[in-house]
């Protein structure tokens, strides 16, 4: 694949980079910038310029629309860089038909083909530097628009601005998790913007896992809002179940994100043989799969932490532990993927793109 410089991105470079003034070891994740953000924004009815630009703080009026009725959405992605020296991005055109179907969900105006893609491309070659070699090393994307009209009316905003800003990173997620089956709080509900990577998503989140640490568990799996009887997704992330040797996984809706690692897995899997049914996944059947033995693995996907097992869970105060296996289909998956995503094996699907 390919990403062909057809359009104009003005470029303003930094006078002096604080590259190295950084600890790369010790990075915690989403807390370190690099140099450069790209800058586009939309009035009278059209996107204007983009600018690649020296990062930094930029003023918005207190009536701004994004303050008051929370039109903002985001992606995340990630860059990556082999022994070669070269710089990797993985699938962004399925990022950018995600960000898209966002923005239409939450009446905010898409994002023109070129300006995401051409303007991705750009700014992480300028950026190059901060992408480490090393699995585990990446550099976090974080493409997002804000609604930056003025005036409290009710109302979408006629002005947005988009933005692109990057972040190194190592492995987001350490240690064990365990996760509670939520009994009463939903992430989404049918008709609403479970399916949109919409900020109000995610802030909707933090109250039930905070409830979830206090009692010693690092995440949530989530049920739907109807019954509290299917299993959806957990966390920030699509959620996988093995029962025997078949992966199970709930399908995508209006509910449910459409995951570009879910997808990617997905297809890896069904490359390697292995089974995948995608339906819906009830609490009942786990229960009764963790007590029979038949419930081998369960772990989360998504960009930041690839694939991450999850060694129990908690329902209607009865732990249940997952078994220590030595043929985790969680961890073979994962390492298939990330070692295409940094090259370093045969990228059969056509997904990576060369910087």
């Amino acid at each position: 694949m390919s990403l062909n410089n057809t359009h104009e991105i003005d470029i303003v470079k930094t006078s002096s980079s604080k590259i190295n003034s950084v600890d790369f070891e010790t990075l915690s994740f989403g807390s370190t910038f690099t140099d450069h953000m790209l800058v586009c924004d939309f009035r009278e009815g059209k996107w204007g310029k983009p600018v690649i630009k020296p990062y930094e703080p930029f003023l918005l009026d207190p009536s701004a629309k994004v303050f008051h009725y929370g039109q903002a959405i985001f992606e995340g992605m990630k860059a990556y860089k082999d022994d070669n020296d070269e710089v990797w991005l993985f699938r962004p055109d399925q990022n950018l038909d995600r960000f898209n179907k966002s923005a239409v969900r939450m009446a905010m105006p898409e994002v023109d083909d070129w300006i995401f893609l051409e303007g991705l491309k750009q700014l992480v070659d300028i950026e190059r530097d901060w992408v480490k070699k090393g699995l585990g090393n990446t550099l976090y994307i974080r493409p997002f628009m804000i609604a930056i009209g003025s005036g409290v009316i009710a109302a979408p905003s006629t002005q947005y601005r988009f933005m692109i800003i990057m972040s190194p990173a190592k492995s987001y997620y350490s240690g064990e998790v365990k996760v509670i089956i939520a009994e009463h709080f939903s992430r989404a509900a049918n008709g609403g913007i479970g399916a949109a990577k919409a900020a109000g998503n995610y802030s909707a989140q933090f109250y039930p896992t905070k409830l979830a640490n206090e009692k010693g568990f690092q995440q949530i799996i989530w049920t739907d809002d109807a019954t509290h009887t299917k299993l959806e997704e957990a966390g920030t992330m699509n959620v996988f179940f093995r029962i025997n040797d078949t992966l199970f996984t709930a399908p995508v809706s209006e509910r449910i994100l459409d995951g570009v690692t879910r997808k990617s897995l997905i297809a890896l899997a069904q490359h390697e043989g292995i089974k995948v049914e995608e339906r819906s996944v009830y609490v009942d059947e786990i229960i009764n799969a963790a007590k029979d033995g038949s419930l081998k693995e369960i772990f989360g996907a998504g960009t930041a932490a690839v694939v991450n097992p999850i060694v129990g869970f908690s329902y209607q105060d009865t732990y249940y532990e997952l078994p220590k296996l030595e043929n985790s289909i969680a961890l073979q998956l994962k390492d298939k993927l990330t070692k295409v995503q940094y090259n370093m094996a045969e990228d059969s699907f056509g997904w990576t793109v060369k910087v």
